[in-house]
């Protein structure tokens, strides 16, 4: 992988990991479509580390409610409030056991046969129409400090089906979060905070495997590469995709999910 294709990827990843659309099958696609392929740890573990710049993006776009919640551990009076970051800190925490468990025991699986442009374009399509559901269904008449322990719990179970290739970590909370009544912007922010120690977490994993097998050469220069390009990119799409929800629907993105799964399956046949 050459350093212009490190940028590239992370590029990618930064405008659609926050996106609805799918980081992961975006970067399987791009691989695929310009065969950038480099070997299967390889890319799993460039992939890990674009999700990291995006998670440098997000901690900083959230620090100040990241303070928050941190400061609220400190309070042991805070974790009886109602509402807050006390709540909100519950709910991710809550949230993120799903995608734990889920990734312990099912991830070596989804990585061998799931990683595949005919998976994560069927996974577009299905994503799509649930997106246009939640928006018509959804009463968008609440923020995510008001998530209760079973809908935490069940926006934890949709981020953990978002290791599926297309169905999109932040596409799958949102869409959940809006059916159970969430507005838009309060299930984007959900979904960004509840992201965060899942991507720690596979990080963590990507560097222990990394460093048991060896790591191949020129990698650190190709991931720097990768990291940077996808958290200064990640800002700026968290920051403006928070904007445009809070006035457009999410039509436009299941639009693309639907037009993308659909230039998969010509590729696809044609090929």
């Amino acid at each position: 992988m050459t350093a212009l294709q490190a940028a590239l990827l992370g590029i990618i990843q930064g405008l659609t990991e926050f996106l609805p659309i799918s980081s992961s099958a975006h970067l399987i696609l791009a691989r695929a479509f310009f065969g950038w392929e480099s070997g299967g740890q390889f890319d799993l573990a460039f992939d890990v580390a674009c999700h990291v710049g995006t998670l440098v993006a997000v901690g900083i776009y959230f620090r100040s409610d990241i303070g928050a919640m941190v400061l609220a551990v400190t309070d042991p009076a805070g974790w009886s409030d109602a509402h807050g970051p006390s709540k909100l800190l519950r709910s991710l925490v809550i949230g993120t056991v799903p995608i734990m468990i889920v990734g312990v025991t099912l991830a070596d699986i989804i990585t061998r046969s799931l990683r595949t442009p005919q998976v994560a374009g069927a996974s577009l399509a299905m994503g799509a129409v649930a997106m246009l559901f939640a928006e018509r269904v959804g009463r968008q008449a609440r923020n995510e400090e008001t998530l209760s322990t079973g809908e935490a719990l069940g926006l934890g179970l949709a981020q953990a089906a978002a290791l599926i290739p297309g169905v999109s970590r932040s596409g799958a909370v949102l869409t959940v979060a809006m059916v159970i009544g969430l507005d838009r912007v309060g299930a984007a922010r959900f979904a960004f905070l509840l992201g965060i120690p899942a991507i720690m977490a596979a990080a963590g994993l990507a560097a222990i495997d990394l460093a048991a097998q060896g790591i191949p050469h020129g990698a650190p220069g190709v991931f720097a590469v990768g990291i940077m390009s996808s958290s200064v990119v990640g800002y700026f799409t968290v920051k403006y995709f928070i904007r445009y929800v809070s006035r457009y629907s999410l039509d436009l993105f299941a639009a693309y999910r639907l037009a993308l799964a659909g230039c998969v399956l010509f590729w696809i046949v044609w090929s």
